[in-house]
């Protein structure tokens, strides 16, 4: 089942569960930048499939994201394709059972429950979630990038610059004269 909105109501969840085909492309990557522009998602493309399944009032979500991102290194700022693939689990419990306000440890059982509240679950959140864990930290375009020249801002991947050999006057410079 190919779905745009991602919003599934319990009540369509059969005994056997529910399999989603997931195809998300351009169209959708440019709906998520509309919500949050500082997502740039060029030319992403992601496949997969999510199983939901029942288990008392608690929904069991199972999937598998495969496909590419599009993003910037942050060093030299260029665009690369990234492979994304995540194999996820997660338990959703009804919004009544969550704990109070009180302060406490996470456990790694924690960090795979989330709740939902009504009778519709929003998968395209969950989706979007997997994808963001999915992003490096700092992404790299490749592990040996050489990043840009802080005086000329040249990409120092693709061009020698003629200010690497200048003396750079930086504020740490005369740290080298100290001896110890």
């Amino acid at each position: 089942m190919k779905s745009k909105v991602l919003q599934i109501n319990l009540k369509s969840i059969p005994e056997t569960g529910l399999d989603l085909a997931i195809d998300l492309g351009p169209e959708w990557f440019a709906r998520w930048r509309e919500e949050d522009p500082d997502l740039e998602f060029a030319d992403a493309h992601i496949t997969g499939r999510v199983n939901l399944s029942k288990h008392g009032q608690d929904i069991l979500v199972r999937g598998q994201l495969t496909g590419h991102l599009e993003l910037a290194c942050s060093r030299c700022l260029e665009s690369f394709e990234a492979p994304a693939d995540a194999e996820f689990d997660l338990l959703l419990a009804p919004r009544s059972t969550a704990a109070g306000g009180e302060d406490e440890e996470l456990s790694q059982e924690d960090l795979d429950l989330d709740y939902y509240s009504g009778e519709i679950i929003d998968v395209e959140s969950l989706i979007k979630e997997q994808i963001i864990l999915m992003i490096p930290l700092k992404p790299l375009c490749q592990d040996d990038c050489r990043g840009l020249c802080p005086r000329c801002g040249a990409n120092l991947n693709q061009e020698t610059c003629q200010c690497r050999n200048d003396n750079v006057n930086s504020p740490f410079a005369h740290l080298a004269k100290l001896k110890m």
